[in-house]
C-alpha cells in the first residue's frame, strides 16, 4: 500500500492558509489600478464588494467539491473527475510550469524590492534575497504540513494585525478634502476595475490542495473556504475605505506607493517603516502559503502515474511530499533568477482563470455524472451562484484574449504542448 499524507491540519490552519496566501502586496497595488479606472469612491467600494462576492461563489463551489472528494491535490482531483485525466494533467502542467511557480518567483522578487527600503540592493543582491526567501519557505514546508501551517498562522496574524493598525490610524486621521462628484465612468472601466479586483482576490483555491491533510474535511474544507474568503472581503473593504478616507479616489490614483503614503499621513515619519514591514510579512506569508499548497498538486499527479514517481514520495520523518516541495522551490528559484516570471504574469492569470471556470463548471457536470456521490455540503444558490462565477471567469479569459493576444496565444500554446506530454505519461503509465 502506498503511504498517504496524514490528516494533521485543523480549521484554523486551513483558514490561515487561505487568508495568508490571498492577502499579499496586492492590497497596496490593486487599489491604485481600480481608482484609475473608477474616480468615484462609492463605485470603487462597490466593485471591490462585487469581486469579493463573485470569489465567494467560487469558494462555495470548491467547498462542495472538496467535501465530496477530500483528497490531496484538490482542484486537480476535481478536474479529473469532471472532465477526465487529460484536463487534469493540463491543469497540473500549466500550474507547475507557470502559474504557481511564477507567482512565487514574483513574490520573492517583490520581497527583495521592498527590503531595499532599508538598504539599497544591487541586482545580484536582489536576486540573492529572492532565492533566499524561496529557500526559506521551501525548507519550512519540506519539514511537513504542520510546520508550514504554523509559519502560516504566524505570518497571517502579523499581517492582519499590521493592516488593522493602518486602517484604524486612517480613520482617526482627517478626511481627504471633498471634491466635485465625478461623472459616471464608462461601463468598460468597470470591467477593467473588476479584473484588477479579481486578481487581488486570487489565491483562495490553495486550500483545496490540502484537503487530504485536513481533519474532518467534509466540514472543515467548505467552512475554511467560506470563513477565509469572508475575512479577506472584510479586510479588503476596510482597507479601501481607509485609503479613500485619507486620500480620496484622486489621491489613490495619483500615487505609486499607496501604503507608504497613507501610513506617512496617519503615523508620521515612522509610517513608511511600519507599512514596509507589514508588506514584507504579507509577501512572505503568501509565498509560504503557495509553497505549502502547490506541491500537493504534483503529488496527486504523480500518484496517478502522470508525473515522475519521485514526486509522489512521502518523507519518512516529516510526512511531507518532500521531493515535490523541492521541485517547486527549484523551479521558482530559476524563474526568479532569470526574470522570466515577469513575462509569464499575463499568461499565468489567463491559464489560472480558465481552470477556475472549468472547476466551478464541474459542479454541474458531477451533479449529472455522479449523482450517487455523497455531498456533505451542497453549495448555496445553485445553479445561479456557480453560473455567475463561471460567466465571470469566461469574461476574464475573453477580455485577456482580446486585450493581450500575445500572452493569450502563448498560454494556448503552453496548454497545447501539454497534450503530447500527457500522451507520453499515459503510455508510460499503461
Amino acid at each position: 500500500m502506498r503511504e498517504e499524507l496524514p490528516r494533521q491540519l485543523g480549521l484554523l490552519d486551513a483558514v490561515a492558509v487561505l487568508v495568508g496566501t490571498l492577502i499579499g502586496s496586492g492590497i497596496f497595488i490593486a487599489p491604485i489600478l481600480v481608482a484609475r479606472a473608477l474616480p468615484s469612491g462609492p463605485a470603487i467600494l462597490a466593485v471591490w464588494a462585487f469581486a469579493g462576492v463573485l470569489s465567494f461563489f467560487g469558494a462555495l463551489a470548491y467547498g462542495e467539491l472538496g467535501a465530496m472528494m477530500p483528497a490531496t491535490g484538490g482542484q486537480y482531483i476535481y478536474l479529473r473527475e469532471s472532465f477526465g485525466p487529460l484536463w487534469a494533467f493540463l491543469f497540473g502542467w500549466t500550474h507547475f510550469l507557470v502559474v504557481f511557480s511564477a507567482a512565487i518567483a514574483w513574490l520573492a522578487i517583490s520581497f527583495a524590492d521592498y527590503l531595499s527600503y532599508f538598504a539599497p540592493l544591487s541586482p545580484v543582491a536582489s536576486k540573492t534575497v529572492a532565492v533566499a526567501l524561496i529557500a526559506a519557505v521551501t525548507t519550512v514546508n519540506y519539514r511537513g504540513a504542520v510546520a508550514g501551517a504554523a509559519a502560516q498562522k504566524t505570518f497571517t496574524l502579523l499581517k492582519i494585525s499590521g493592516l488593522m493598525v493602518l486602517v484604524a490610524s486612517a480613520f482617526v486621521a482627517p478626511a481627504a478634502r471633498a471634491t466635485a462628484v465625478p461623472a459616471p465612468a464608462p461601463l468598460q472601466q468597470y470591467g477593467v476595475a473588476l479584473i484588477a479586483c479579481l486578481v487581488a482576490y486570487d489565491g483562495w483555491s490553495g486550500v483545496s490542495f490540502l484537503a487530504g491533510e485536513i481533519k474532518n474535511p467534509q466540514r472543515n474544507v467548505p467552512l475554511a473556504l467560506a470563513l477565509g474568503l469572508a475575512i479577506c472581503v472584510v479586510v479588503y473593504t476596510l482597507a479601501n475605505a481607509a485609503y479613500l478616507h485619507v486620500l480620496g479616489a484622486g489621491g489613490i490614483a495619483a500615487t505609486e506607493r499607496l501604503g507608504s503614503l497613507v501610513a506617512e499621513k496617519t503615523m508620521g515619519p515612522a509610517g513608511g517603516l511600519f507599512v514596509t514591514l507589514t508588506i514584507l510579512v504579507s509577501i512572505a506569508g503568501a509565498a509560504n502559503g503557495m509553497t505549502l499548497a502547490a506541491p500537493r498538486m504534483s503529488f496527486a499527479q504523480s500518484r496517478d502515474g502522470l508525473l515522475l514517481r519521485l514526486f509522489g514520495a512521502v518523507h519518512p520523518r516529516f510526512r511531507s511530499p518532500s521531493r515535490a516541495v523541492l521541485a517547486f522551490g527549484a523551479w521558482s528559484s530559476l524563474l526568479a533568477l532569470t526574470g522570466t516570471y515577469d513575462s509569464l504574469a499575463s499568461l499565468a492569470m489567463l491559464a489560472a482563470w480558465l481552470f477556475y471556470g472549468m472547476t466551478v463548471a464541474g459542479v454541474f457536470v458531477l451533479r449529472r455524472k455522479r449523482p450517487d456521490l455523497p455531498r456533505p455540503y451542497r453549495m448555496w444558490g445553485y445553479p445561479v451562484t456557480p453560473l455567475l462565477f463561471a460567466a465571470a471567469a469566461a469574461a476574464f479569459v475573453f477580455n485577456t484574449v482580446v486585450a493581450r493576444p500575445g500572452p493569450a496565444l502563448a498560454a494556448g500554446l503552453l496548454i497545447a504542448a501539454g497534450v503530447p506530454a500527457y500522451r507520453y505519461w499515459n503510455r508510460r503509465r499503461a
